[in-house]
């Protein structure tokens, strides 16, 4: 069964204008679009083309032979997980066990905050920031190109795209910019929450 392109849990403009409707359409319609397109060719008439998108995750991560196909589902499941990550009028500081958990492994909000900001800044070129679970503590890691959590041994609870694509209409060159809007007015803490509880 062919995947298909996940809607957006809100409007294309309800991120508005912290990330724009222009943004979303580029980029859930555009680059969302075509990891999706491609992910579906390249599978076609293959041993995984009936298979979940983690399972083909898992099933080619670090095989250069199926790279295209890892890259192309490593995407589409990141990016779905990125829509999640935001929610209108999100941002600021975590609530429920998430901000307990925060405080614990990372000292405070405060900290969390510098050093994901730090993470996604840093990232260099194309990639992700991401807030993780780790044998039991919260982890700040990130991510080249589509590389994910899940082939590392992580569970991912939160994550920043920081691909040109993703900023640059809004935010041109000006990453940490869109990193500190993203804290401030745009993550999900309630998605950090379930996933931390599932």
């Amino acid at each position: 069964m062919a995947f298909t392109l996940p809607e957006i849990p809100y409007a294309p403009n309800a991120l508005e204008p912290h990330i724009t409707a222009n943004t979303i359409s580029f980029h859930h319609g555009k680059h969302h679009q075509t990891y999706v397109n491609n992910l579906n060719n390249l599978i076609q008439g293959t041993a995984l083309e009936n298979e979940a998108l983690e399972y083909i995750i898992k099933a080619t991560a670090g095989d250069g032979s199926k790279a295209g196909v890892f890259n192309n589902a490593a995407q589409v499941w990141n990016h779905t997980f990125y829509w999640h990550s935001m929610a209108p009028n999100g941002g600021g500081e975590p609530t429920g066990a998430i901000k307990a958990k925060i405080d614990e492994d990372f000292g405070s909000y405060a900290a969390f905050k510098e050093a994901f900001k730090t993470a996604g800044a840093t990232q260099f070129g194309s990639g992700w920031a991401w807030l993780v679970l780790e044998e039991g503590k919260l982890k700040i890691t990130k991510t080249s190109n589509a590389d994910t959590p899940m082939v590392h041994g992580q569970k991912a609870l939160l994550t920043a795209d920081v691909w040109e694509h993703a900023y640059y209409l809004d935010y041109q060159n000006r990453r940490p910019d869109y990193l500190e809007i993203f804290l401030n007015h745009l993550v999900n803490w309630d998605f950090a929450n379930q996933n931390l509880q599932a």
